[in-house]
């Protein structure tokens, strides 16, 4: 029994020292000190990191918590940045330089496979998903969001990358903010400019992301683990100059 309850002893202590922490993060971006949340689990190599953008009036944290558990267990690298404003985020002050900023800054501090950069968004941050990644087409290797939609004004910006970026956007029947049609305008503007679209609809379901954020994610990351960039990732600049 001694042996039994030792030999259960040392696997927990093994377990907890092999569990990820979330740290905050600084990283200097345009001449201001920003911030995100870094979580990063052991991995046997250059591990998968997806940028999380959190929704209005939330910060960077809120998503990497949610994500925490399947990032741990499928040895996903997590970064969870603050917009400047917490009611949402703006282009360019928000990104995309800012994003590959914090992409640069994690790369100084985990080893991360270039090729499989992903963005998830929810809310606010999924319409900014949604907004940048056609620019970056060959930064990011795929976006899923959760509750998002592009402003129709935005449609002439989804053909200017050289790539088609695949997309997952999930959206409640009852979501108050982003409704159906909206949505599913999103998914025929970005299909029209070629870039592939899963759209899974969520009967019964309102904009409430952190309910259902367990399946909400591993969806997520069934979609975006199975696309990867075939060349070496390259940013684009936009909007900085």
């Amino acid at each position: 029994m001694r042996h039994t309850l030792a030999a259960i002893l040392t696997m927990l202590i093994v377990e907890a020292a092999a569990a990820a922490t979330i740290t905050k993060e600084t990283v200097n971006s345009e001449g201001r000190a920003r911030t995100f949340y870094l979580l990063a689990p052991p991995t046997k190599g250059p591990a998968p990191l997806v940028i999380l953008l959190h929704g209005s009036g939330r910060n960077g944290k809120i998503l990497v918590d949610h994500w925490k558990k399947l990032a741990e267990k499928e040895g996903i690298v997590l970064a969870g940045p603050d917009s400047i404003n917490s009611r949402g985020w703006t282009f360019p002050t928000d990104g995309p330089r800012f994003l590959r900023d914090v992409v640069d800054e994690v790369k100084t501090r985990v080893p991360i496979d270039e090729r499989r950069v992903y963005l998830f968004g929810h809310s606010a941050g999924a319409a900014f998903a949604l907004q940048i990644s056609p620019l970056e087409t060959t930064y990011f290797a795929s976006v899923a969001v959760h509750a998002g939609a592009i402003n129709p004004s935005e449609y002439g910006n989804l053909k200017l990358g050289e790539r088609k970026v695949p997309f997952l956007i999930i959206v409640g029947t009852e979501d108050p903010f982003f409704p159906l049609k909206d949505v599913r305008a999103t998914r025929d503007a970005l299909e029209a400019a070629g870039h592939p679209v899963v759209l899974r609809e969520i009967l019964k379901h309102n904009h409430d992301y952190y309910r259902r954020s367990a399946s909400i994610n591993e969806w997520a990351w069934e979609f975006l683990a199975q696309h990867a960039l075939q060349s070496p990732q390259k940013y684009v600049e936009w909007g900085n100059q």
